[in-house]
């Protein structure tokens, strides 16, 4: 395993992060096909023994359940100064006023949350889930610099949203004196690489650690196009995501096949090779269901892949719609 720096920040990670949205209660939440703790701590404790310390999940995901199930094993195999955590805060936890978004209160009550089910006194780094359009990005910062010099949050990082309101944060931070965000969790892969015209560029530029999520778009730079898995049939959210492309998106995967063969590697491995030779990535967030996944994804970090490969996966693409 490799260690980096998380952007211009001292935190060192490891060159790939345990994505945990599919570890939970199947029957809360919105992934069905999650697996259940007892199923899920296996990997949790094989990713620790190949050398992952980077650990991914958000308040969200099964409905909390996920942040329950890797509290319990990450205290059980590892110990707590020797991984890092990281969360998410926005999406609702109930019903009602001030149960979701990034307000004073929301914030304040979440991250108290999420560190009683992760059962840990601080997060390494606290990230906001999406973007809100009903609160004073001022409100959001002033609250998130609270909780660091708390001692709640060691860092802060942001997810999924256009560059100018990562930009417009950022200069809100550094123009109050509050912490900046260190890192970017955004969707990138060989099936939307629309990243790569402006969150990309500003992240260099700011020294700012990129952390994509579906990494190999839910599997799909895995299989056949036509191949189903119990995700595939059951995700609407990703079948929204690439609904509106397929055709372009069918072509795309043909090819990662292709350069697969001719290697003899899993498609896997190339798709991550891929994504981990791009100068801006600091540490792709794999998703994992099988010991399998986790050996893969890890293998890719050695395969180099050569500029005329990589000219042949990213000559297909084609501009997709903004998510």
């Amino acid at each position: 395993m490799e260690y980096v720096k998380l952007g211009r920040s001292g935190l060192e990670v490891s060159k790939l992060s345990l994505g945990t949205m599919s570890f939970g209660v199947p029957e809360r939440g919105n992934t069905p096909w999650s697996l259940n703790e007892e199923q899920s701590r296996p990997i949790i404790k094989k990713a620790l023994e190949l050398g992952i310390n980077f650990f991914s999940t958000a308040n969200m995901y099964s409905d909390g359940t996920s942040e329950e199930i890797l509290g319990r094993a990450l205290k059980e195999f590892a110990r707590r100064d020797e991984v890092v955590i990281a969360t998410k805060v926005f999406v609702p936890m109930r019903k009602g006023p001030n149960a979701m978004g990034l307000s004073l209160k929301a914030i304040m009550t979440e991250i108290d949350n999420s560190l009683k089910r992760l059962g840990t006194d601080y997060i390494d780094l606290y990230q906001i889930h999406r973007w809100d359009p009903k609160t004073p990005i001022e409100e959001t910062m002033e609250a998130l610099y609270d909780l660091v010099k708390a001692g709640k949050a060691r860092y802060i990082g942001a997810s999924s949203m256009l560059a100018w309101q990562f930009a417009k944060a950022q200069h809100v931070a550094e123009r109050n004196g509050w912490t900046r965000f260190v890192s970017m969790e955004n969707r990138l892969n060989l099936l939307y690489r629309e990243e790569e015209r402006e969150m990309l560029p500003l992240c260099k530029d700011e020294g700012v650690g990129v952390t994509p999520y579906l990494p190999l778009a839910a599997g799909r730079l895995t299989r056949d196009w036509n191949e189903q898995t119990s995700r595939s049939e059951n995700d609407q959210v990703a079948k929204a995501l690439f609904s509106r492309t397929e055709e372009a998106d069918r072509k795309v995967v043909a090819r990662v096949a292709e350069v697969a063969v001719n290697r003899g590697l899993p498609r896997a491995q190339i798709a991550l090779a891929w994504l981990l030779q791009k100068e801006e990535v600091t540490a792709p967030i794999i998703g994992s269901t099988k010991i399998s996944h986790l050996e893969d994804a890890v293998s890719a970090l050695s395969v180099k892949l050569t500029s005329e490969e990589i000219t042949s996966l990213e000559e297909l693409y084609v501009p997709h719609p903004l998510v």
